[in-house]
């Protein structure tokens, strides 16, 4: 459970890292008017850049799976344990990279893009710790919306729940539609 928590904060790093590039770097360098002219939906071209991205994710996490098969050797660890640590880190990943995309739709600037991709996913980690100090209803809404504590530890201890699993599903839909939402706004201005 230690190697998923700390590969959580490593891979959630990675996908703001990685997402800066996406749409922004386009902007930048106006290729965007290309894409824009071309017959393909701006729906197309956020999904092409968010699973590319998530492409390469994968292959970082792929890099990673010796450290579990070699607790696997000398330790007591399932190979079930291992596979849904990895699904959660996925899941998590896909989530901040959603976010990274929709940060990076919203501006020319691939620094700037990382930093409000990073202050958007900063801010959904703190909604735990906020949580403890708040009374109910409050409470629950912001727990919920917390994007590691409470969604990510089943995930660590090789427990599935699914609605950890739909939480992240909801949170990549919803910041890849605002990115979509923002690049239709965008073509008009």
């Amino acid at each position: 459970s230690q190697f998923f928590y700390w590969s959580s904060g490593t891979i959630a790093i990675a996908a703001v890292a990685l997402a800066m590039r996406t749409i922004a770097e386009e902007r930048q360098n106006r290729t965007l008017v290309l894409l824009n002219t071309s017959p393909v939906r701006d729906a197309s071209i956020v999904a092409g850049k968010f699973l590319a991205a998530l492409v390469f994710l994968v292959g970082l996490l792929a890099l990673t799976l010796y450290m579990p098969l070699l607790i696997m050797v000398r330790g007591k660890i399932s190979t079930e344990q291992v596979i849904v640590g990895y699904a959660g880190l996925l899941l998590l990943g896909a989530a901040v990279l959603a976010i990274g995309v929709f940060a990076s739709a919203l501006t020319r600037h691939q620094l700037v893009a990382v930093l409000i991709g990073a202050a958007i996913t900063v801010v959904m980690y703190l909604f735990w710790p906020l949580s403890e100090k708040l009374d109910a209803p409050l409470k629950g809404v912001f727990a919920a919306l917390a994007i590691h504590a409470r969604h990510f530890r089943g995930f660590m201890t090789g427990t599935l729940h699914l609605r950890d699993v739909v939480y992240y599903l909801a949170v990549i839909y919803f910041f890849l539609l605002m990115a979509v939402k923002t690049m239709e706004a965008k073509r008009w201005n």
